[in-house]
């Protein structure tokens, strides 16, 4: 049974830091890429960003380029998103995907609140 658990999220003030987490089980994780995607109130699902594999390539949405980090460790079967000088547009439930042409697999998500 495949499951991805979401772990990190809080309330953090705006320019605080976050290390978000997403345990991976019941699949080979060293051989699937993996993302992080967010959703706020009233919004569509977007991606965050995304890596391969064996980490040797990352992708970031424009909003959060030089602000999150995506890595991942496969011996733990863990893929984590650090994310910097958070602001208030930064508020959503951030989820962790892994699909292919014949799965989609999502966690439950974790929520960020970002507020003073």
């Amino acid at each position: 049974q495949v499951q991805l658990v979401e772990s990190g999220g809080g309330l953090v003030q705006p320019g605080g830091s976050l290390r978000l987490s997403c345990a991976a089980s019941g699949f080979t994780f060293r051989t699937c890429a993996m993302s992080w995607y967010r959703q706020a109130p009233g919004k569509q699902r977007e991606l965050v960003a995304s890596i391969s594999s064996t980490a040797g390539s990352t992708n970031y949405a424009d909003s959060v380029k030089g602000r999150f980090t995506i890595s991942r460790d496969n011996a733990k079967n863990t893929v984590y998103l650090q994310i910097n000088s958070l602001n208030p547009e930064d508020t959503a439930v951030y989820f962790c995907n892994t699909h292919g042409p014949t799965y989609d697999y999502w966690g439950q998500g974790t929520q960020v609140t970002v507020s003073s």
